[in-house]
């Protein structure tokens, strides 16, 4: 099932890039998938995804709020924290984990640190606006 589920990642990530839907192309993006290393190595959690899925599901709207806010009220302050990489996460998930924050307009993943950190850069409204 997990497999699956990193065949998906890829071929939407392939889908995403060539923005081709002919039948085509499907052949080429499903090859490409198969041919990328890693497909059957990494074990992962199906938890581990149904999360990710809600994640995302949140993202969404959080995406379109804060678009609205950094247009509405200026945001000029900024600021970079490190966040800590939650637990057992493979390769595949730290890059949607690494999606998610980059996907909103106030944060963006300046840096990933084999240890185990994200740098992120936060754009926020100072306080006393």
């Amino acid at each position: 099932m997990v497999g699956y589920l990193n065949l998906i990642l890829r071929l939407s990530i392939w889908f995403l890039l060539t923005a081709n839907f002919s039948w085509q192309n499907i052949i080429i993006g499903i090859i490409v998938a198969f041919l990328l290393p890693g497909l059957q190595r990494t074990p992962v959690v199906l938890k581990d995804w149904l999360r990710v899925f809600r994640e995302i599901l949140v993202a969404i709207p959080q995406a379109y709020m804060e678009a609205f806010q950094i247009m509405l009220r200026p945001h000029n302050e900024e600021d970079i924290t490190m966040e800590r990489v939650k637990s057992h996460r493979t390769p595949t998930l730290i890059f949607i984990d690494i999606f998610l924050i980059t996907f909103t307009p106030k944060t963006i993943v300046v840096k990933y640190h084999e240890d185990g950190w994200y740098e992120v850069h936060w754009v926020r409204r100072r306080k006393n606006q």
